[in-house]
């Protein structure tokens, strides 16, 4: 499945039905009066959060999303139905921004959040409600408002516990493979992963976490070199980053002047993301190279009070210990409680819950 990150889309609410301009004409009832109902209120749209989806392609191709209008009111006092709100399905953590002010309009990080994007047009009011002792019979009635559109774009977030930061080709896609059942793409060349992978850790008494391997990161990155200013964003949203590091054969490369750069680009795109809880881990220890310029990488660490870890997702040498570790870290940071900001019913008690169409 291609992996759609961000999209965007015209949304549509329907407009109102018009009241009716209708006079009671029935047997026995001269002069009934006025008999006009109300249209019906337009239909909503509505971004519904569905956690059984991980991509927005299913709305990366659509341009215009339109909910059905009301009915029109009737004579006998009878009033239109409303219009079907149109229910789109959208991934956990994704975020819809006003496209032409960037504003933030909502952030649906959590399974059954929903959010109206457009609001459906009022009906109009039939005969029934303008009828005043000077005016018996008034035959004017009132059309319906048309619904709001606006243009909104979506930009997806995944949600992890655990961000692998790292350079390409130093064992990331390896790594998630061997701890979790992701498959990612696996292979000797540069920027073999061009989408973030997503896997579930299962540890003891039913504990699990989320690792995400994010796309490789080069100097630059968050001036928009490579792939890292696309996908840098989706390490905002873990608890935890894991900086992986490995020997590089090019000139000038080393596993300390690598970690700098991460730490710099990181910085640069976001202070707050620099600051998050850490582990430093070398990757590859079945190799002479890499255990031989470990220990020079663990001095140095070790003068600014870190300890890196070692370890070979080959050989499984200390791949039990840094999961260990990471078990430890997201323990001492539990994830922040969600609150529910005001406007985002959950999808149980929305008034939205009832049948309508559905993307």
């Amino acid at each position: 499945m291609m992996f759609v990150d961000e999209t965007t889309l015209e949304v549509e609410a329907g407009r109102g039905g018009d009241g009716s301009a209708a006079m009671r004409r029935e047997k026995y009832r001269p002069l009934g009066g006025p008999a006009g109902g109300d249209g019906g209120n337009g239909g909503d749209v509505v971004f519904v959060v569905d956690e059984r989806l991980t991509t927005l392609l299913d709305l990366k191709h659509r341009r215009l999303l339109r909910a059905k209008r009301g009915e029109n009111g009737r004579g006998k006092d009878q009033y239109g139905k409303a219009g079907e709100s149109l229910k789109v399905r959208i991934p956990v953590g994704t975020q819809l921004f006003d496209a032409n002010t960037s504003e933030l309009l909502a952030d649906l990080n959590s399974a059954g959040q929903c959010f109206i994007a457009a609001k459906g047009g009022r009906g109009g009011r039939g005969n029934i409600h303008f009828a005043t002792p000077e005016e018996r019979a008034p035959m004017f009635a009132e059309e319906g408002r048309p619904g709001e559109r606006r243009t909104i774009r979506l930009e997806l977030k995944l949600l992890a516990d655990v961000g692998i930061i790292g350079f390409p080709n130093v064992g990331k896609s390896t790594l998630i493979s061997v701890v979790s059942r992701a498959r990612p793409k696996i292979s000797d060349y540069p920027f073999t992963t061009l989408v973030p992978n997503l896997g579930v850790v299962q540890r003891r008494d039913f504990k699990s976490f989320v690792i995400a391997d994010i796309p490789g990161i080069i100097p630059g990155a968050a001036a928009g070199a490579g792939l890292g200013l696309r996908f840098l964003k989706h390490v905002e949203r873990t608890r935890l980053l894991l900086f992986l590091l490995s020997v590089d054969p090019a000139p000038g490369r080393s596993i300390a002047s690598d970690y700098e750069v991460l730490r710099t680009e990181i910085a640069k795109y976001d202070d707050k993301l620099a600051g998050r809880p850490r582990i430093v881990a070398v990757s590859k220890s079945d190799l002479p190279e890499v255990r031989e310029a470990y220990g020079e990488f663990q001095r140095v660490m070790r003068e600014r009070g870190e300890e890196p870890m070692l370890f070979s997702s080959v050989t499984r040498q200390g791949v039990e210990a840094l999961l260990n570790a990471l078990e430890r870290l997201l323990d001492d940071n539990p994830p922040e409680i969600c609150k529910q900001p005001k406007g985002f019913p959950t999808a149980s008690d929305s008034p939205h819950n009832r049948p309508g169409e559905e993307l």
